[in-house]
């Protein structure tokens, strides 16, 4: 069953839109942004009412901003891990800490920026365990893991082909990384590399991250070795 992905830009990251038998989305980007979701959706000829689901990839800012805005315009399901659902539903804006040294600087350059930012509270509809979830029922061929270590509930979309939809479980672009590899913030390092670990025997060939372009999954493998 193939699967088509749009990649639609929704401020300094993006979302992915996942059609095949169904359409889901995977995470809702910075705040005030359902217009481009929209315009996204425009120009994949992909009508609103067909996305199902939304899979939020975990609970920082810049990934759920407009998640209000994507379940109004859609109609669609919202899911996130069970351990960062208050983070939407109560407004909260955590941020994780640098693990590299221009994470720590970037990280405390940001904190100045966070009493700008508000995030709009959205209902979750489908609060995920450990578990995970299989897709076959959105009428996609993957299922959702908990892949933690960016956060505590960092979910991964794993497409049975190898797509990993993985949030900031890997980064590629500028300022953050100028090359494609592992996140520089992270709550807790040893279970970012354990994550992909298990992604990797799961199967994982290529690495579709929040922040910038797709590469191959052996960039990574190639990092935790």
């Amino acid at each position: 069953m193939a699967v088509d992905i749009f990649q639609i830009e929704l401020g300094f990251d993006q979302c992915y839109v996942l059609k095949s038998e169904g359409v889901i989305a995977v995470d809702a980007g910075a705040p005030n942004k359902g217009r481009n979701f929209a315009r996204g959706l425009e120009r994949a000829s992909i009508h609103p009412q067909d996305v199902q689901l939304v899979v939020i990839t975990h609970g920082h800012w810049d990934h759920v901003g407009s998640a209000g805005e994507l379940i109004a315009i859609t109609g669609a399901k919202l899911a996130m891990h069970r351990r960062e659902v208050n983070w939407l539903e109560q407004s909260l804006t955590p941020l994780p800490p640098g693990v590299t040294l221009w994470g720590r600087i970037f990280i405390s350059l940001h904190k100045k920026f966070m009493p700008l930012i508000n995030i709009p509270p959205a209902k979750v509809d489908v609060a995920l365990g450990d578990d995970g979830l299989l897709l076959s029922d959105y009428g996609i061929p993957g299922r959702v893991l908990h892949t933690p270590g960016h956060s505590s509930g960092s979910l991964t979309v794993l497409l049975d082909t190898g797509e990993a939809f993985v949030g900031d479980l890997a980064m590629n672009r500028f300022p953050l990384r100028l090359s494609p590899g592992l996140p520089i913030f992270a709550e807790d390092q040893a279970a970012v590399v354990e994550s992909w670990r298990s992604l990797l025997d799961q199967g994982a060939t290529t690495v579709y991250p929040a922040h910038g372009k797709p590469f191959p999954a052996e960039v990574i493998r190639k990092a935790i070795s």
